[in-house]
């Protein structure tokens, strides 16, 4: 069946009415029960007999994707519509991948090409992306085989391949401090952009709310544990609840949620300035510069919402009744501290950025590598379980990296508002953490950190996914 389908489908020389008569033959295969439509199921099925893989939810995307009548079914003119449109789009991504126009994509063009949209990759990790495509074992792509490999996928170009892989700042485990997500100037030009960082901020809000109180406990355990004072995780959470009740537990979740917006759009414009200023090659990113532009902009957004960081800590430490909300908050600092107390911790803080987005990549990329050498056999696509663990795992080590610096800022932040607390610079609390409670007073709160991680990141993914395709997102 497959061959009959890649002959009708597949061959050099098709005119349009040629093309018109096989695209009827395959809708007459797929319509098992003749009532002139194909769905979902009869879709998966039939192209599944025809020894075509469909990945998970690829019938569903391509039913939506062509359904104009939104009947969840397709009829022959929205099938043929959807390929004839695929296709186009298919072709013109294989020209801007055969660099030398040999009518053949090799692995080091696919290479390039990821080079070109800021993904750097081996030679090894490009022929892998290659022998998923390469049906005659040539090493090489031709025209047909890109096009059988596509036509009944979703994916219109490298850059879906690319998505897998790019680390991406969705997996919000609460920490500012994750370099910005890439976006293609296909994604720029037709507003997919904004779409996904709205989606991303959805994402974030619902996340850290769902966390709230495991973040709340940390910051209590950061500013108020010490080895006289052992705060335990039930501990901490009855004397919350004894001291202000359940809805305690979400105080500073309001402004921990408010930042997120211009954070975000702050830290998306800058990395876009800064790429700019940055690339030695127009139009062209290396994996160091991506860095380092990525950690230019999370100092510029963090510098432009600090008060709102130092807000969140007082909020999250606040007793009953101390503060009525987040302008209360801002005019009692005001008042009581001056325009400075808006800025305490910000050195520890900026300085957090790098190692934790440094070691954050470092370990994505090597897990991603690791994965693609050792499991990677016919697709490139490692799917959701991989990713997330990727993420989950490179997201702790950045944490466990930066979490030193991430509580002499709470604590720095929090310094006021505690009775009788020194307020001391950054290299004498070190000191003075070090003097009275060893090196693991530095790591005090680490435990309700980590076990918000694995939650934090499953919330967001999933609220994200939905976000996705309410904005109408294709994947």
């Amino acid at each position: 069946m497959h061959r009959i389908v890649k002959k009708l489908l597949f061959t050099d020389c098709q005119c349009a009415e040629d093309a018109s008569k096989a695209y009827e033959e395959l809708f007459a295969q797929l319509d098992t029960n003749r009532d002139g439509k194909v769905d979902v199921s009869e879709l998966k099925a039939g192209l599944t007999a025809m020894g075509f893989k469909i990945g998970k939810g690829v019938a569903q995307k391509i039913v939506s994707s062509g359904d104009q009548d939104k009947d969840d079914k397709l009829d022959f003119s929205e099938f043929s519509k959807y390929l004839k449109e695929h296709e186009k789009k298919l072709q013109l991504t294989f020209k801007s991948l055969d660099k030398n126009n040999d009518g053949r994509i090799d692995f080091m063009e696919i290479k390039q090409s990821l080079a070109d949209l800021g993904v750097e990759v081996t030679k090894e990790d490009a022929k892998k992306i290659l022998k998923s495509i390469d049906v005659d074992g040539t090493m090489t792509v031709d025209w047909n085989e890109w096009r059988e490999h596509f036509l009944f996928n979703p994916a219109t170009n490298l850059q879906e391949i690319i998505r897998y892989w790019k680390h991406s700042t969705v997996l919000d485990i609460g920490d500012s401090l994750t370099i910005p997500d890439e976006f293609t100037e296909d994604e720029k030009t037709t507003g997919l952009w904004w779409k996904q960082l709205a989606a991303g901020a959805m994402a974030g809000a619902v996340s850290r709310t769902g966390t709230a109180p495991l973040d709340r406990m940390k910051v209590f355990m950061q500013v108020h544990a010490s080895k006289s004072n052992q705060i335990s995780l039930v501990g901490g959470f009855k004397q919350m609840l004894k001291e202000g009740g359940v809805t305690s537990l979400w105080r500073g979740n309001g402004v921990n949620v408010l930042k997120i917006a211009p954070e975000t759009a702050i830290k998306f414009m800058a990395y876009e300035q800064y790429k700019k200023l940055l690339s030695t090659e127009p139009g062209k990113i290396k994996t160091h510069e991506r860095f380092m532009a990525g950690s230019l902009a999370g100092a510029t957004a963090q510098t432009a919402i600090y008060p709102m960081e130092v807000m969140k800590t007082r909020l999250t430490l606040r007793k009953t009744g101390q503060y009525s909300g987040m302008f209360d908050c801002a005019k009692k600092i005001l008042k009581n501290e001056g325009v400075k107390a808006f800025y305490k911790g910000y050195v520890p803080n900026i300085l957090g950025i790098i190692p934790y987005a440094g070691i954050d990549l470092a370990v994505y990329e090597s897990l991603k590598n690791f994965w693609l050498s050792r499991y990677a056999k016919d697709t490139a696509n490692p799917g959701v379980l991989v990713l997330l663990g990727c993420g989950t795992i490179s997201s702790t080590c950045g944490q466990l990296a930066s979490y030193p610096l991430a509580l002499i800022r709470t604590r720095m932040q929090a310094q006021a508002s505690v009775e009788g607390s020194e307020q001391l610079p950054m290299s004498r609390m070190v000191k003075k953490i070090l003097e009275k409670e060893g090196f693991f007073g530095l790591y005090r709160g680490i435990l309700p950190n980590f076990m918000k991680v694995i939650p934090a990141v499953s919330i967001s993914y999933v609220v994200y996914e939905y976000m996705r395709s309410g904005l109408g997102i294709q994947k």
